[in-house]
């Protein structure tokens, strides 16, 4: 038994050292005996890999990346830092923060030298500085300074190009190496590299550059900018193509592209391959390589019948039909179609490797737009396919907020750039990337005003806060206060009434002073007087006696009772973001005299709510006095009448919203107007009784009617006035007036909560 057993491990030991010595070398090719080699079996196949890509490319077209006669990254970043020599700076280190203390961020345009032209487009950001809260015509006044120069196009072939920047600056006495500068630019190198050089020392200056690219970048420090065409528009622009909470019917393409293909140079490999995607199905890809001056010298086997097929679309109408949209990098890493694709709520799929996005430090671009690879083009189709439908509307919703809050103009786009490095300034009341990427955007949230949510009326279901349960009485007086049958002694009566009136706050904008206290009548909630300087603008000031979040905007002479009262401020807490009130107007457009209109005319329409009696959130004082530029409140104090219809256009602009009507008595009484004003013939001072719900019945008709006459016309003004400043028609129509439950209802009374309503 033992021999047998040491026969058996012979054969076996033998068997074994066979197979070693003539078979191992086969063996050793299995991942089981090289851990190394199973390591590289798992890595991606590469690039040229002719077993894997034959029956998509050709590998001398996959290897070419471009022209082997461009520069390399290392060179590329070595011509750049010969150019921008401060390529280090941070906040800290190359900006002057003791310019910002006194006067806080104020920004200063060099002024225009003569014989020194400028581009359309540099006008317009010029133009969106000046129109901006933060100009100043004071250079020591100044935190930050933008050049005259126009140096948006630095391509030296261009007829845009500036000569000699380096001299011209040089020789400004506020130059001061750069320092506390911000310089624009749009377009940058030339061919055939198209490098990031700029033509002259920028020293220690901050760029707002389009197609900037990551490795020159300095985070913190310079701001990406999208690149526009001169055609941008300069304030407004044209809404998005997606409606705000509409549900998009499904589109006849996934994913497409209609472009230039370059033949040549820089950005040629990813436009070249693109050909690969296309199915003529679902996913359309189109190039044409019929642009430039000597097309046909280089064109290949593909250009004719790629020009053909590119003449079957229409690019307009694949941006409406089509779910993603391609982004490729073009001679630079940015493209004119990557706003297009927003505003389309087309979901941009970016292929532009080492693209810092525009604003990407404040916007999270990961819920607006696809990134890709240029290196992995063929994975594109099957990545779109895989997102679910839920999250393929959320993009979209999503691209149409960007493009609205802040690239649909000129003006958005530089006051964004602004806001960000404002918020550099003071990091402790910066805004929150929250802010930023939710409705109403950056530009429209103010930190001076507060840091927490729950302080704005735009969170409060988003984020589950509750708006305070109390409200503050506004009343704006112009006429001296006598009996107690005077209207605005009842209208303190019937305010102070209320369960949620916490205190009653009185703006006396009269030169004469006001009553002593002991004529003023007793209340159950704080009266305070506040003087006034009798400005119509005056009564929208942020006032810090303002404690609660509602404001409840009276004038002297407007007649309420406590139960119209407690009705609107229930309905007000239901939408704290939106303007609810008692007297209502609207707008028109009249194609005769192409301009706005205005009625007070009683109709089923609406988009005004005069705050002669009105609820809204205190946030709009400060967005009022703050955000809008000092112009505006120039207007509503030389227009009588105007400082309501801005509230209502502000209001309306933040949050793309109509204002609330709420029920107001059948016969609504009226004081009689005080005949004894502050001052004769002021101007911007409405007569009492004017800015009531219904006009007053106590001035002779002919009076009446010429000052009536007189202030409608204003008003019509004012609207036309708002609108061309505003770029559009914020204003939004509607139909809805809510009433209590069982209003006018033949029940019996005792059930109604507000019975006094129905008088």
């Amino acid at each position: 038994m033992q021999t047998r057993k040491k026969y058996i491990f012979l054969t076996f030991l033998a068997s074994w050292l066979l197979l070693f010595f003539f078979g191992g070398d086969q063996l050793r090719r299995f991942a089981f005996f090289s851990g190394r080699k199973a390591e590289a079996r798992r890595n991606w196949p590469r690039w040229t890999d002719r077993s894997l890509l034959k029956s998509f490319a050709d590998p001398e077209e996959l290897q070419r990346d471009g022209d082997p006669a461009l520069l390399s990254p290392r060179e590329r970043r070595a011509a750049w830092l010969s150019v921008h020599k401060s390529s280090r700076c941070r906040m800290e280190t190359c900006f002057d923060f003791s310019r910002c203390e006194r006067h806080g961020f104020k920004v200063f345009t060099y002024p225009q030298e003569r014989g020194q032209p400028i581009s359309e487009t540099y006008g317009k950001i010029l133009s969106s500085i000046k129109r901006s809260r933060y100009h100043t015509p004071n250079p020591e006044e100044a935190c930050l300074f933008i050049l005259s120069i126009d140096t948006l196009d630095r391509d030296h072939l261009s007829g845009q190009y500036v000569r000699d920047v380096d001299e011209k600056i040089r020789g400004f006495p506020l130059w001061n190496g750069g320092r506390n500068h911000l310089i624009f630019n749009l377009y940058s190198g030339t061919w055939p590299s198209y490098t990031g050089e700029l033509g002259f020392d920028i020293g220690q200056a901050m760029l707002a550059k389009a197609s900037f690219d990551t490795q020159s970048f300095r985070p913190g420090f310079d701001v990406s900018i999208p690149l526009f065409s001169k055609d941008h528009p300069q304030r407004g622009g044209d809404r998005g193509w997606l409606y705000q909470d509409s549900v998009p019917p499904k589109k006849k393409y996934l994913l497409v592209f209609k472009g230039k293909r370059y033949l040549t140079g820089i950005g040629s490999g990813t436009r070249n391959a693109l050909h690969h995607i296309h199915n003529g199905k679902d996913i359309i890809s189109l190039t044409t390589c019929k642009h430039g001056k000597d097309w046909e010298k280089h064109k290949d086997t593909r250009c004719d019948k790629d020009n053909v097929d590119y003449e079957r679309f229409d690019y307009q109408e694949l941006l409406h039909n089509s779910t993603f949209c391609i982004v490729p990098r073009g001679r630079r890493l940015g493209s004119f179609r990557f706003l297009e694709a927003l505003q389309a709520a087309c979901i941009p799929v970016l292929l532009s490797d080492g693209w810092e996005l525009p604003f990407a430090e404040v916007i999270d671009w990961g819920r607006a737009a696809v990134v890709g690879s240029e290196r992995l083009l063929l994975q594109i189709p099957s990545a779109v396919r895989c997102i679910h439908p839920e999250r393929v509307l959320a993009f979209q919703q999503q691209t149409q907020f960007l493009w609205d809050a802040y690239f649909s103009s000129v003006d958005k786009i530089v006051h964004t750039t602004l806001e960000i490095i404002r918020d550099r300034l003071s990091p402790h009341r910066s805004r929150s990337r929250f802010l930023w990427n939710a409705l109403p955007g950056g530009l429209l949230v103010l930190p001076d005003f507060s840091t927490h949510l729950g302080d704005f009326p735009f969170y409060y279901l988003q984020q589950g806060y509750n708006p305070s349960e109390k409200f503050t009485a506004f009343i704006r007086v112009v006429s001296q206060a006598g009996s107690l049958s005077q209207p605005i002694l009842r209208l303190i009566q019937a305010v102070s009434g209320s369960q949620y009136c916490a205190q009653i706050v009185v703006l006396w904008s009269c030169e004469k002073p006001p009553p002593p206290s002991g004529k003023w009548p007793q209340s159950a909630v704080p009266l305070t007087i506040i003087r006034g300087s009798g400005k119509l603008s005056e009564r929208f000031f942020p006032f810090g006696a303002i404690q609660t979040d509602a404001v409840l905007s009276l004038d002297e002479d407007t007649s309420l009772s406590t139960s119209e009262v407690d009705f609107a401020f229930l309905v007000w807490r239901s939408f704290p973001e939106r303007i609810v009130g008692f007297p209502t107007q609207s707008h028109f457009w009249d194609p005769e005299q192409g301009r706005w209109g205005y009625t007070s005319k009683r109709t089923n329409e609406l988009s005004i709510v005069l705050t002669a009696a009105a609820f809204y959130h205190r946030y709009y004082h400060s967005l009022f006095t703050e955000y809008l530029p000092a112009g505006l409140r120039e207007l509503v104090d030389g227009l009588a009448a105007c400082e309501d219809i801005l509230m209502n256009v502000l209001v309306a602009a933040v949050t793309k919203l109509p204002p609330i009507k709420v029920t107001q008595r059948k016969q609504h009484k009226e004081g009689v107007a005080q005949q004894a004003q502050c001052r004769d013939g002021a101007a911007g001072t409405p007569p009492p009784g004017q800015r009531s719900p219904s006009a007053p019945h106590s001035a002779p008709a002919k009076a009446k009617g010429t000052a009536g006459s007189r202030r409608f016309s204003q008003r019509q003004d004012c609207l036309d006035q708002l609108a061309d400043w505003f770029g559009y028609m914020p204003l939004v129509s509607s139909q809805l007036r809510l009433d209590p439950v069982l209003f006018k209802d033949q029940v019996s009374v005792l059930r109604k909560k507000y019975p006094s309503l129905e008088k």
